[in-house]
């Protein structure tokens, strides 16, 4: 496979923003005819069609739209790397933040907060399971990686795991299911159907070791790995939800949802994981601060 002409991608580019071979060899100061020979020499070597005529203009294919998007995105890293590498201090910064699919969003946004609305950010946000974030942290596709369970560390390992926050979980359900009389939190768990985070999840663990030491056996009416779920499971009534009250401010706050009981034991902890680097971005300083 021949390799990709980075000249012809940016040349490519110019046409797709302008619409026009003549706007855009006007603006790239060449001849039409010569633009138009380096785009075909770029269809040529990537074997598809990237623009169709309507009229005098040029409209992009799907592989042209393809080919647009990932040419947006070459130009772009090559100048964060510029600007990282001379320490520019001007210039929009990206930071690209990777969370654990199950983790709370509300916790995610107070993370991000203190870069939100600021016109010189943008934040790429994705989420996945784990291990392929961590993937993505070592092949620097990510600058940190958000999650609920520390990976395992030995000497060997290249990653830095910060604890950055930890919530307490409660026992939250409709003001309906949980009454106006007070129950402990161990009749609670004797009499009400509960809703759980599933075997997988780090709280999990301490939820099973506590009814096990109370001699309780749960009536679970639901699992789930994702805490979106358990919120909307809690609010349909299906019945009292383990979860951290963060995943439910709204609802609290709404009155929707109550807090019937705090678990003393147990408690959800965020990490923060990144790898050391020469050139760090420095927009995480300002995030893990």
């Amino acid at each position: 496979m021949s390799l990709l002409n980075l000249h012809h991608l940016r040349l490519f580019r110019a046409v797709a923003r302008d619409g026009t071979l003549i706007g855009a060899a006007r603006t790239l100061n060449l001849s039409q005819s010569a633009l138009s020979t380096q785009i075909k020499t770029l269809e040529a070597s990537l074997g598809h069609d990237l623009f169709e005529r309507r009229g005098r203009g040029l409209v992009l294919t799907e592989a042209g739209r393809i080919a647009l998007d990932h040419a947006e995105a070459i130009f772009r890293t090559a100048e964060d790397l510029t600007a990282t590498l001379r320490g520019a201090g001007g210039g929009r910064r990206v930071l690209r933040v990777g969370a654990q699919a199950t983790l709370s969003r509300n916790f995610q946004i107070g993370f991000l907060r203190p870069l939100l609305g600021r016109a010189d950010v943008e934040i790429v946000s994705r989420s996945g399971l784990q291990a392929d974030l961590l993937r993505g942290l070592e092949a620097q596709a990510l600058d940190v990686v958000l999650t609920n369970l520390a990976p395992a560390r030995d000497a060997a390992s290249p990653y830095l795991i910060r604890r950055i926050d930890e919530q307490p979980v409660g026992l939250i359900g409709t003001p309906a299911r949980v009454g106006a009389g007070a129950r402990t939190l161990r009749q609670l768990l004797a009499e009400e159907p509960l809703i759980l985070p599933t075997a997988e999840a780090a709280l999990r663990a301490g939820f099973d070791a506590l009814v096990d030491r109370l001699g309780i056996t749960p009536q679970i009416a639901a699992e789930a790995d994702d805490m979106a779920m358990l919120r909307l499971l809690a609010r349909d009534d299906a019945g009292l939800a383990v979860i951290p009250p963060v995943v439910v401010r709204d609802e609290l706050a709404a009155g929707l949802l109550v807090e019937a009981a705090r678990f003393d034991t147990i408690a959800e902890t965020f990490y923060a994981v990144t790898l050391s680097r020469r050139f760090p971005n420095p927009l995480l300083a300002e995030v893990l601060a």
